[in-house]
């Protein structure tokens, strides 16, 4: 236990040391002389009496008890006035993370992404003070979700990206490779209603693609960028987390290339981690080489200070965000900070104790 105030005991002390030696000292004074009143003769006999010996001895007692409850109260009084307190030393933590979902929704990734958007629904319920953004891209991106911390909005709006993936999925299974002559009339219903849903999403995404191309991966990347407000100015921690096989399609020149959205990240201390399917699942092998999208992607990442997961049979999403959140880019920082909680009840107590036996000592003397 510490005092806010120690000069209040230290002054208060020196004070009532003082005045109990003064009033000591004037007490002596007395007992020595004699100033008024009637003198009486052979009070000796008295004072060796047994009952008044025993008064006396009852009487000194009563008095000391009251002079130490007094002195007591006092001090319990000036302990109370210095206000004593108790230091704890706590660590708390502060979360100052701005993350990006940044996902290439071409229809070759369905599986990856639906597996993404599910854990990082998971990862959402767990957030405090974090804000989350979610981008998708194609030929275009779009802001699917601006950075925030509305979790329960953005626990929505993945559940809709879910549902998205499931449709690309059931899709790509039921009409891939497919030629309308070659469906029947159901069949054909079922294609349009399905086409309908799914031009909710890719109107934004594939916005211009014939004559820009898809899978624009660099201009994805860059987008996710710029979604994050005052770029260079700001004290929290940026991240990107980028899901994409990196099989880009373009038609017309890039605006910028994955390797010049890297640089800007770079630049504005954003730091991006990839996630990229196994070769298992790769899109279209045959026109696209596997470690020649993935060296590429990987290296324009390694630019930010970030890092490239693969997802394998052996590394899931789960595992893979779960070290995502343990590279330096995404700790959360840690502040010593001391807490003050005052304690008063040791000398509050004492003072009620002191107040009591000095308000008894002082009714059994007046009997």
């Amino acid at each position: 236990m510490e005092l806010m105030h120690k000069s209040v005991v230290i002054i208060g002390g020196i004070i009532l040391a003082v005045v109990l030696f003064a009033l000591l000292g004037v007490q002596r004074h007395k007992a020595n002389s004699y100033s008024t009143g009637i003198k009486a003769a052979n009070t000796s006999r008295i004072r060796q009496s047994a009952i008044y010996k025993k008064l006396e001895k009852r009487y000194k007692i009563l008095r000391c008890i009251l002079v130490a409850s007094l002195v007591g109260s006092i001090l319990s009084s000036l302990f109370l006035i210095a206000r004593p307190f108790e230091t704890k030393e706590i660590e708390s933590t502060i979360k100052k993370r701005d993350i990006i979902i940044c996902l290439d929704v071409s229809y070759s990734l369905y599986d990856l992404n639906y597996e993404v958007t599910d854990y990082i629904e998971e990862l959402v319920r767990g957030l405090e003070g974090d804000r989350i953004g979610i981008n998708i891209f194609n030929t275009s991106t779009v802001t699917y979700v601006p950075l925030t911390d509305d979790y329960d909005y953005v626990l929505d709006k993945l559940d809709e990206l879910e549902q998205y993936f499931v449709l690309q999925k059931e899709f790509m299974e039921t009409y891939n490779g497919k030629k309308y002559s070659d469906l029947t009339d159901e069949e054909y219903e079922e294609y349009e209603k399905m086409a309908i849903k799914l031009s909710y999403f890719d109107a934004g995404t594939v916005y211009n693609s014939d004559v820009k191309g898809s899978s624009l991966i660099g201009e994805g990347l860059a987008t996710a960028l710029y979604s994050f407000p005052y770029l260079g100015e700001s004290e929290r921690t940026r991240v990107i987390i980028m899901c994409t096989d990196n099989e880009l399609s373009n038609i017309a020149p890039q605006v910028v290339d994955v390797e010049k959205a890297a640089e800007a990240c770079a630049v504005n201390d954003v730091t991006v981690y990839g996630i990229y399917p196994r070769e298992e699942v790769f899109y279209m092998p045959d026109l696209y080489d596997y470690e020649e999208c993935k060296s590429e992607f990987e290296n324009a990442i390694k630019i930010t200070g970030g890092k490239l997961y693969i997802r394998t049979t052996d590394n899931s999403v789960k595992d893979i965000v779960g070290s995502i959140q343990k590279e330096d880019a995404l700790l959360v920082k840690t502040v010593a900070s001391k807490e003050y909680t005052d304690m008063p009840f040791i000398p509050f107590v004492t003072l009620l104790m002191c107040f009591v036996a000095s308000i008894t000592a002082g009714l059994v003397l007046q009997r």
